[in-house]
């Protein structure tokens, strides 16, 4: 996923100045994430429509259509406590409705490990089928990721359409993703998910034999040697090579972009944390960014790079990431990877906790297990409790004990924000090259620079020129060398 242009302007001058608010038009600008929401909002889901089991190609098994579905789950494999099975499936319900179905039921098995053969075991299967026929569900999904023979056996069961938590989080990102480089890395995750998963539908995709054919089949019964599922195998290994070669071209676009501000000595902040937790709206609210806020998982994908100033003048960057979830598919996070490097690279990281969920605790462990597997732990971290007007008093004060240093703030009505900014300024590297200079009149652009740039700690205007104490990058104290007043 490609940073947009972190020079563009954060309203779009072009567009007629108008926001679209439930289907009316109001005054004002309409900004690239309202755009970005009414498109969305424009190719919802229709309500009514069904999934397909038979005589469908593995291209349109991968273009789920989620509607009414059951929701499957067990307790004591990944959930040690009920308390953590039940939000684990809330979340679940979360992403099924984000993906654009209607929950119906849910079901909750305890069992310390899944079942080999059907997940939950054959008598919850039978139990399920009765439930599935009883609520007209045309899909089940597992809080889990299902091997191969798992979800040949439970649609051979249920008779209907089954998938699991991998398969809809990827479901997801296929919807949102907007960018030519998102698009790529999410693509790439759904082939590498499914390689393993094809398998024949219909009679469209019986075996071939080739050769000499055993059991007396004789002439007429003898076929090129390849089955269709083989051809298909192989164009898919062919679109992932493909794929890989694309996304490595487009790393080397994101590697110029980073080795350029890393030579004029920009420091970059990330900001990362779970998905809903107010990442882009903190984004907005530090940047006046304009990019898409929607309260659903994984709202926005494609990561956005803005300019942003400390309280003392200094230039920094400021970029949103994907959000992180709980159990994240590793093939997200292996396609992924060249993105979430921009965490791993940055100077300081914002970890945004959304201070309304009722189990922070266990977000913040997800987010720094995915931190941990793209290399991204050792980046100086500053905690920030985000929605804090949606939180009672008991619950911010329990969050402060948890949490002593963070910093609580509400990227919805500005609260604690001003507090936030002095805290990134703080925690931002300082330039090392401290300056004395005379810069005469002449060269105003090196005086507009140093502002730009650096710390102005004293100005003053001398008939020379005007006098300039500051703190610098390397390249800059180079420049304002000439014009030292040690020199002179």
């Amino acid at each position: 996923m490609s940073d947009r242009d972190e020079d563009a302007p954060a309203e779009r001058p072009d567009v007629h100045p108008a926001t679209f608010t439930r289907g009316t038009v109001t005054s004002g600008t309409v900004t690239r994430g309202e755009e970005d929401l009414a498109d969305r909002a424009a190719l919802r889901r229709v309500a009514g429509l069904s999934t397909q089991l038979t005589d469908i190609t593995e291209v349109e098994y991968r273009e789920l259509q989620l509607e009414r579905v059951v929701l499957v789950g067990i307790w004591g494999a990944d959930s040690a406590t009920a308390a953590a099975a039940d939000a684990s499936m809330a979340e679940l319900s979360r992403l099924a409705e984000t993906a654009g179905s209607v929950v119906l039921d849910a079901v909750v098995q305890r069992r310390r490990q899944p079942d080999a053969a059907t997940y939950i075991g054959s008598g919850k299967v039978a139990e399920l089928a009765e439930l599935v026929a009883a609520t007209g569900a045309d899909t089940v999904i597992c809080d889990g990721e299902l091997s191969p023979a798992q979800l040949r056996n439970l649609e051979q069961r249920l008779r209907v359409k089954v998938i699991d938590r991998t398969a809809l989080i990827l479901d997801i990102f296929a919807q949102h993703a907007s960018s030519k480089e998102g698009k790529a890395q999410v693509e790439l995750a759904q082939l590498n998910y499914f390689l393993p998963r094809l398998r024949g539908w219909g009679e469209a995709l019986s075996r071939q034999q080739g050769g000499r054919v055993s059991g007396g089949a004789g002439m007429g019964s003898r076929g090129p040697g390849e089955t269709k599922l083989e051809l298909d195998r192989r164009r898919i290994h062919k679109r992932i090579s493909q794929l890989r070669t694309d996304l490595s071209a487009m790393r080397k676009v994101r590697d110029t972009k980073r080795s350029r501000r890393r030579a004029r000595q920009v420091p970059a902040v990330s900001i990362a944390g779970y998905t809903n937790a107010g990442k882009s709206s903190l984004l907005n609210r530090l940047t006046r960014a304009g990019v898409l806020v929607q309260d659903a998982l994984f709202a926005t994908l494609d990561p956005t790079t803005r300019r942003s100033r400390a309280d003392d003048g200094r230039e920094f960057t400021l970029t949103d990431t994907v959000g992180f979830v709980r159990h994240l598919p590793h093939q997200l996070v292996e396609s992924f990877r060249s993105t979430l490097e921009e965490v791993a690279e940055s100077d300081l990281l914002l970890h945004v906790i959304d201070g309304s969920d009722p189990n922070p605790e266990q977000q913040v462990a997800a987010v720094r297990e995915v931190l941990a597997d793209i290399d991204a732990a050792q980046v100086p971290e500053i905690l920030v409790v985000n929605k804090i007007d949606a939180a009672s008093d008991d619950e911010l004060l329990r969050l402060r004990h948890l949490f002593p240093d963070a910093v609580f703030c509400s990227a919805r009505t500005g609260a604690g924000i001003d507090e936030l900014r002095a805290v990134i300024g703080e925690r931002l590297p300082d330039p090392a090259v401290l300056v004395d200079v005379l810069v005469p009149f002449d060269q105003g652009a090196l005086v507009d620079r140093t502002h730009r740039e650096g710390t102005v700690l004293h100005q003053d205007h001398e008939a020379g020129g005007t006098r300039l104490t500051a703190k610098v990058p390397q390249d800059l104290a180079g420049a304002l060398s000439g014009y030292s007043t040690a020199a002179q």
